[in-house]
């Protein structure tokens, strides 16, 4: 995930309260336009950039429900 993506996706995140989230959720709208492949590609971009800590605030729970892999925004 390049700078521009994790800087789009902290505003988003800034904008909401903390708590549980799904990728899809924070991705917004066009999630649903995109090929199964780029979803893929996307939620394992974003996953590998948590882990690394360069999403600030978040934390990948380890756990998968509904929607499929549970963040955690602890709010800054």
């Amino acid at each position: 995930m390049d700078k521009i993506d994790i800087n789009r996706l902290l505003e988003r995140l800034n904008r909401r309260e903390p708590g549980e989230f799904y990728f899809p959720d924070l991705y917004g709208s066009g999630w649903d336009d995109l090929f199964i492949g780029d979803k893929v590609k996307a939620g394992r971009n974003f996953m590998e950039a948590v882990r690394a800590g360069e999403v600030t605030g978040v934390e990948d729970t380890g756990r998968k429900q509904g929607r499929g892999r549970v963040y955690r925004w602890s709010g800054n």
